[in-house]
């Protein structure tokens, strides 16, 4: 066999080779996409995304647009040649999967880390919008997860009212790691908590829970490598109570990051007028109780997305922009907020017309 037509024969079957190898050999990489995008002011799957009762609602029009990111499953290994070609791929991000899954995290935990997430995102929408609305909302701090195998297992329960621990009242959830962490380890330190099931039912009732209990608690040492503190195993939250119903109905979507659009889309049901002057505008950001806006995951994949159903304006939150400018797609403009009030600030500046007062996302912030 002439030299020539060896050393092809025997780069093709290297060639084939390394393609086999691309195709069957899974690395450790997962995929990011562009998700779907649902706006807060209409419907979804045959009914309003927001549905509020026992409060005069108004007219909206335009688009206030929440948008999500689609990634891999968590048991599912891309090939080499998958990578190399989202690596390649305009739309779509690859990136380690431990960055999506961290600590071998699996996929049911992670959705269900997502959807608890989601539920706390729903509730900050709601006290954001109410407060900036100047509506009274009741708040109390309560238990949020009890860690298992941990001192207060069984003894304090998820959605317990903490009143005071130590005797000292608490009045933020922070209050609690505070009060708890001036012991020592395998000190007592004692709860006074209205149960979960008091609460539920003076609530369902519309009174005030009155009856409480204290619980003693002997404390655990921390395993975090630092200093060793005092635990019980608990993680605390803040609950609350709304002068009227707002429900947000949407389903398969999970995390905080449509907070800041459900927000919007509260308030403008809630006021005359429209928000947007009928314009298509979307965005994305956490959101805590008291409106400001924290940063999320995806950004680059849901402003292509957004876009794509015809967005004319991304509402960015500030610690986004520098990497949501560094590639945002043709006709979309990006707006910084760090809070509700920022928000609520540009749409008006969007409906009058008026875009050159607002604030621009830049490659450095």
């Amino acid at each position: 066999m002439p030299r020539r037509t060896a050393t092809m024969l025997a780069s093709t079957l290297m060639l084939i080779a390394l393609l086999c190898a691309g195709v069957f050999i899974p690395v450790p990489y997962a995929e990011m996409s562009p998700g779907p995008t649902v706006n807060t002011l209409g419907d979804h799957d045959g009914e309003p995304v927001l549905q509020i009762s026992g409060r005069k609602t108004y007219a909206t029009s335009g688009h206030l647009n929440m948008t999500t990111v689609r990634v891999t499953s968590a048991d599912y290994r891309m090939n080499l040649v998958e990578a190399v070609y989202g690596w390649l791929a305009h739309d779509n991000k690859v990136v380690p999967h431990d960055t999506l899954y961290p600590d071998g995290k699996t996929e049911e935990q992670s959705t269900q880390e997502n959807a608890e997430e989601f539920s706390q995102s729903q509730e900050s929408a709601k006290v954001a919008a109410l407060k900036e609305l100047g509506i009274p909302v009741k708040s109390w701090v309560i238990v949020s997860t009890v860690v298992k195998d941990s001192p207060a297992e069984g003894k304090l329960h998820a959605g317990d009212v903490i009143k005071a621990v130590d005797g000292t009242t608490v009045k933020e959830p922070t209050d609690v790691a505070k009060l708890v962490t001036r012991h020592k380890p395998g000190q007592d330190v004692v709860f006074t908590v209205v149960p979960a099931k008091e609460q539920a039912a003076a609530e369902k009732a519309h009174t005030t829970a009155t009856k409480t209990q204290k619980v003693t608690i002997t404390t655990a040492t921390s395993d975090d490598s630092g200093a060793k503190r005092a635990i019980v195993g608990i993680s605390a939250g803040t609950d609350h109570t709304f002068p009227f119903t707002v429900d947000i109905k949407l389903a398969d979507v999970g995390g905080p990051s449509a907070g800041l659009m459900f927000s919007l889309g509260i308030y403008d049901k809630l006021t005359p007028g429209s928000l947007t002057g009928g314009k298509f505008v979307a965005g994305t950001g956490t959101i805590d109780d008291s409106g400001k806006v924290g940063p999320i995951g995806g950004i680059e994949m849901k402003t292509v997305g957004a876009r794509s159903k015809g967005a004319q304006f991304f509402l960015t939150p500030s610690e986004n922009c520098a990497a949501a400018a560094k590639d945002t797609p043709s006709g979309l403009r990006l707006v910084k907020v760090n809070t509700i009030a920022d928000a609520l600030a540009a749409l008006k500046d969007i409906r009058g017309g008026d875009t050159d007062a607002l604030p621009k996302c830049t490659t450095k912030g």
